[in-house]
């Protein structure tokens, strides 16, 4: 177990390395190279086994000699053509060969003969300075994992989710990396959950600012409101890092709770703690979900209340300008015989009865919460 023990600390590092990358692979493929293949290892007894230059998967294939050697073969975005001979020389069902070459495929954990086949969404949170209405906050990707008893193969669609630093953590650790592929398919899950943590951090963040916004006090002590289109869009986002997040947690109870021939026991044990964590951020999605609703619908209503009490005042200066309308009205007649037109203190009179009467109207609106 003392291999075991410091699992954690493997795919879950307390700081990032600072060493320098001197490896043959990279974390996206470069657009000059014809080949999707970014790295082809084989390890022995946890060890890489090192070759004068790059392997293809057929001669890595070929190395593998013993019980415990495995090859680990990372790819990115392969096409059909890039990928045939890779499914040919492991033997990759069919179906499950074309959903890691389409892509957009539900998180699912699928077991077709002798290998597994998982599939990851992974997300990164896109940094902004400020929500708006057509801000993306949530960025997602995909990791497709094919284990078989000696191989094990990552097809990686979307520019985030980049593995490099993950395969040098574990090859640091050849003790783990000996109890072979799927050691190194819950260190992707681990890899992956955690990084559903950080990303649920940063939307709570968002999340608590837009509240703080629709609820902060604006004139005369009322809510000021916000914009609802910047709900609606965090909504968005949020929905769709429920959808990366809610399907997954299945398979992680599968894998950690039935016995499968191809994971290794004291690995197996360890999918447990990736559930737990999964479900957690499952609970934290939903709750945003829950929430932006509530912010939302309170957001609508204090809009309404913000219009009924535009229209209240409207209505209230025209009870107030409608008392000098309606005396203007009656003096403007062209009657003849009219008692006030030849009084000399007529004009002065009405304009002061007038004066008073819309006084005490606005007056009595404002007590009244009108004006």
């Amino acid at each position: 177990m003392s291999m075991i023990r410091d699992l954690r600390a493997v795919v879950r590092p307390s700081r990032p390395s600072l060493r320098k990358d001197t490896s043959t692979y990279d974390a996206t493929r470069d657009p000059a190279t014809p080949s999707a293949v970014v790295d082809c290892a084989v390890y022995r007894d946890g060890v890489r086994v090192q070759t004068p230059q790059p392997l293809t998967p057929h001669e890595a294939m070929r190395l593998v000699r013993r019980d415990g050697d495995f090859v680990w073969i990372g790819l990115h975005e392969p096409t059909d053509a890039e990928f045939a001979g890779i499914a040919s020389e492991f033997g990759l069902h069919p179906l499950a060969v074309e959903d890691a070459v389409q892509a957009h495929q539900r998180p699912k954990l699928e077991r077709y003969d002798d290998s597994l086949f998982t599939v990851f969404k992974t997300i990164h949170y896109v940094e902004h300075d400020r929500l708006t209405a057509t801000s993306e906050v949530v960025e997602t990707g995909e990791v497709m994992c094919f284990t078989g008893r000696d191989f094990f193969i990552t097809v990686r669609h979307g520019g985030q989710g980049s593995l490099r630093a993950l395969r040098h953590r574990l090859q640091d650790d050849p003790e783990l990396l000996a109890k072979g592929p799927s050691a190194v398919l819950h260190a992707i899950a681990d890899h992956v959950v955690d990084g559903y943590i950080a990303v649920a951090d940063a939307v709570q963040v968002d999340i608590d600012d837009v509240e703080t916004e629709v609820f902060s006090p604006g004139r005369k002590g009322t809510p000021r409101g916000t914009d609802a289109s910047r709900i609606y869009q965090l909504k968005r986002e949020v929905l769709e890092f429920k959808r990366a997040v809610a399907p997954l947690l299945r398979p992680m109870q599968l894998l950690s709770e039935r016995p499968m021939r191809l994971i290794d026991p004291d690995i197996q044990k360890y999918f447990r703690d990736v559930a737990d964590h999964l479900a957690r951020v499952q609970e934290q999605v939903i709750g945003f979900d829950e929430l932006l609703n509530s912010i939302l619908q309170a957001n609508l209503a204090q809009a309404s209340v913000a219009q009924n009490e535009d229209m209240r005042k409207i209505t209230a200066w025209a009870a107030i300008i409608a008392v000098p309308t309606m005396v203007c009205g009656v003096y403007g007649m062209n009657f003849e015989y009219m008692p006030e037109l030849h009084w000399k203190y007529g004009y002065p009179v009405i304009m002061g009865i007038t004066v008073v009467i819309c006084l005490g109207i606005h007056r009595t609106l404002k007590r009244n919460g009108w004006l």
